[in-house]
């Protein structure tokens, strides 16, 4: 099967799926741990839960719930009792950069030409999903990779396909729906791929949507806002930051060119009812500034209602820093 990704496969006239009438429901604002990763996940979780988050996009990796290290059941009751006596819901990551393999970032991934390899990352998500279940989690995130040099793109649906298979059926199993994310310069990179794979594994009920602001203001040909309505039917994660039309580049907010006010609504009329989390991985060294000055933009920019105000030890009328505040300069490269 040839694959164009600029093509319309998800609604056939190319007319933006209106959802339903509904009345807005609370927006409920997370923060990923990808960008605590300098704390303790005991002590990222006691911070989200001070500054006034309703929840967190927890990234397996090794400094944060290690999903490979012994006793993986046991720590995760420890995590949920945690996030339980915090008051914070929770959404599964698998972004981890060298979790399976210390050379190769994000690798081995579901499109690696060797069979064991792509074992490796499927035991990685059933992992999750186990995880997942037992923290009550509201979905399991995860992404296809990049398609290897020399593999057609026709072969890399079909393992795509094949190495999610037995993943949806343990999500569907567990009850926690797998939400796949479109990253550009994926083989799944945009939304009309999502609706390629969604109708390759003819739709599937536990298959979900991530759906990341910042990379639809990067890449898609609607705006964001559009977006969101979109993908309603499908929406079961979202992750949200500021960004630039053809750079992924995750910013913090007011540094890129999102309206967030129209993308804010549109998610709150569409019904969606799981987390929105900040994702900002690459200012992991300032993690508790960017958290803590996320929060209040996101509600001032929120439509009423954001749903009922947790009890925060810092000031929400902090402003937001702009772009070359040294506590809010990025280290490293700038390669997504």
């Amino acid at each position: 099967m040839s694959h164009d990704a600029s093509s319309n496969r998800h609604g056939g006239s190319g007319e933006v799926t209106q959802p339903p009438s509904r009345e807005p429901v609370p927006l409920r604002l997370g923060y990923g741990t990808n960008g605590l990763a300098d704390l303790r996940l005991d002590d990222a979780l006691g911070l989200l839960a001070d500054l006034g988050y309703d929840g967190v996009g927890l990234t397996l990796d090794h400094m944060h719930l290690d999903p490979l290290a012994p006793d993986l059941a046991a720590r995760t009751h420890r995590v949920a009792r945690r996030l339980d006596a915090l008051g914070l819901g929770v959404t599964v990551e698998t972004g981890a950069r060298y979790v399976l393999d210390p050379r190769r970032k994000h690798g081995p991934s579901l499109l690696d030409p060797d069979a064991d390899d792509r074992a490796r990352r499927v035991d990685l998500l059933l992992r999750a999903v186990r995880v997942a279940a037992d923290l009550g989690a509201h979905a399991v995130h995860c992404f296809s990779g990049v398609l290897p040099e020399g593999t057609d793109e026709d072969t890399g649906w079909k393992r795509l396909a094949r190495t999610l298979t037995p993943v949806l059926e343990a999500a569907d199993a567990a009850g926690v729906p797998l939400a796949v994310e479109p990253e550009p310069g994926h083989l799944l990179g945009t939304l009309a791929d999502f609706h390629h794979l969604r109708r390759l594994l003819g739709d599937p009920a536990p298959l979900g949507l991530t759906l990341d602001i910042g990379h639809c203001q990067c890449l898609e040909p609607l705006p964001p806002a559009d977006c969101v309505r979109e993908a309603a039917p499908w929406l079961r994660h979202v992750q949200i930051e500021d960004m630039r039309r053809g750079v992924h580049e995750h910013l913090p907010f007011g540094d890129g060119e999102i309206d967030f006010p129209p993308v804010l609504a549109a998610l709150a009329d569409t019904g969606y009812q799981g987390l929105t989390v900040v994702e900002l991985p690459r200012h992991s060294h300032a993690g508790p500034h960017f958290a803590a000055h996320s929060l209040p933009f996101l509600r001032t920019a929120a439509p009423s209602p954001v749903g009922p105000a947790r009890t925060a030890t810092t000031s929400s009328s902090d402003p937001v820093p702009s772009h070359g505040d040294p506590s809010a300069t990025p280290e490293g490269s700038t390669t997504p």
